[in-house]
């Protein structure tokens, strides 16, 4: 039984230690307390009418252990938090650096030498990363289990977090601050990379693997795909119920009415339009909340997207 996630950053096992330590003072503690209330409770029970419970002033030695006791405790784990605290805001000199931005309902990353993603973050392993955040409308919070760190993101303010991932694989990004409707779908992931495989990647040669992976794959499969790992599941269903964005569902061909009264077909050239400038035309009853797509969608993907939406029906 794994009793918490798996462990994959040089912060994980210090946070794993104080954790169990807190559990295991806590659980004692509450043992014993439930011990000694039962026993007490049954030593000086009254046994008939006539008992009278004695005259007790205080016990000088208790009253110093029970205080003295939870006193060297606390200081213990404020100072064990302590030092994690300043390794967890101390940026190491050699830490590659992200800018992080959250948006209703979507995680977008921007990289030192150009490039970004969404809700997919690639860093390479046992190198510090840096990830400088913000956020462009509400409260939200960075938190990646398997690297025990955590980190809220506010509008107008920057807030940073520091972490070194020591394991190769994928991992799970929440945000655990509620954030509005689609806050359950905030979902990401980061990808840990091996030096090599993160230079392939930051130079582009793994994108070409991945459009070379892709074009073997249907479009509408492909387009399911990207609905999911891009965001789009955040603000658009499919199956005709209301959310922040219009449904998907029997959404191709269909006629849209715009706030400025116009209308038009929702046709591939009407889809495309509004996957690369979604405030060129409003659809009435919606706000104008979907970021622009322009630079990390290729036309293959925007095709892919159309095609799976033409199979919603």
């Amino acid at each position: 039984m794994k009793w918490l996630p798996e462990s994959a950053s040089t912060f994980a096992p210090g946070v794993d230690l104080i954790l169990w330590l807190v559990t295991i003072i806590s659980v004692i503690s509450c043992v014993l307390i439930g011990f000694l209330l039962v026993y007490f409770v049954i030593k000086y029970r009254r046994k008939t009418d006539n008992d009278q419970t004695p005259a007790i002033t205080h016990d000088s030695f208790l009253e110093t252990l029970w205080t003295v006791i939870p006193t060297i405790l606390c200081i213990v784990i404020f100072i064990y938090g302590y030092v994690y605290y300043d390794q967890y805001t101390t940026t190491p000199k050699n830490a590659v650096e992200v800018n992080v931005t959250a948006k209703q309902w979507i995680w977008s990353f921007d990289y030192s030498n150009g490039k970004k993603t969404l809700n997919e973050l690639y860093v390479p392993v046992d190198q510090p990363i840096r990830l400088v955040m913000q956020s462009d409308d509400v409260l939200h919070s960075f938190f990646v289990p398997a690297f025990r760190v955590k980190q809220d993101l506010m509008g107008n303010r920057y807030t940073y977090i520091n972490f070194t991932a020591t394991k190769e694989g994928v991992y799970d990004l929440y945000c655990t601050e509620y954030c509005g409707t689609a806050h359950s779908d905030m979902l990401g992931k980061v990808h840990v990379l091996s030096k090599a495989e993160f230079a392939l990647w930051e130079d582009g040669s793994a994108d070409e693997a991945k459009k070379a992976s892709a074009a073997k794959i249907p479009p509408a499969e492909l387009g399911k795909q990207l609905y999911s790992s891009k965001g789009c599941v955040a603000c658009h269903s499919i199956d005709g119920a209301n959310g922040v964005g219009p449904t998907w569902k029997g959404l191709f061909a269909k006629n849209r009415v715009f706030t400025d009264g116009t209308s038009a077909k929702a046709d591939e050239n009407y889809i495309k339009e509004s996957i690369l400038y979604p405030a060129e035309k409003m659809v009435e009853g919606y706000g104008p909340v979907m970021p622009s797509y322009k630079g990390l969608l290729d036309d293959t993907e925007i095709t892919a997207i159309i095609e799976y939406i033409k199979t919603l029906k």
